[in-house]
């Protein structure tokens, strides 16, 4: 295969699978930490219930983040074809992205906020390219 089109193919392939680990660990935490009477669809809701929840309903998001980005990471530095350290860095740059939408969009904690974007993003990204990297060899 070209090496430019399986570069490609790693960072969509790496943004895919660590979205899909994220909305599995976030529709799990739903169910270990239920909230009654929330509309998880109504953003407007969440946002005003974000500042009251304790902080065990923040580790699943955390999870979410944090591991989603190691297995993006890791799947595309293994697909990538060269460079794989970068094309992991890059799914934490783009996760790094939504993860700063979302804390803006419904504002937590400002100490889950600065875990999440100092930690779930660039190092977990880093983490997995290092494990592509060992993999790979």
């Amino acid at each position: 295969m070209n090496p430019i089109l399986k570069n490609i193919l790693a960072v969509i392939m790496g943004w895919l699978g660590g979205s899909i680990v994220n909305i599995v660990l976030i529709e799990l935490g739903h169910k270990v930490f239920p909230i009654a009477g929330v509309d998880f669809n109504d953003m407007d809701s969440l946002a005003t219930l974000m500042s009251t929840l304790d902080p065990a309903y923040f580790i699943f998001p955390f999870l979410a983040h944090a591991l989603g980005t190691i297995v993006g990471a890791l799947i595309a530095g293994r697909i990538a074809t060269t460079h794989k350290m970068k094309f992991s860095l890059a799914i934490g740059g783009l996760f790094l992205l939504g993860g700063i939408m979302v804390n803006f969009m419904l504002p937590g904690p400002s100490w889950f906020a600065l875990a999440d974007i100092l930690i779930a993003y660039i190092p977990m990204a880093w983490i997995g390219g290092k494990l592509a990297e060992k993999l790979t060899q």
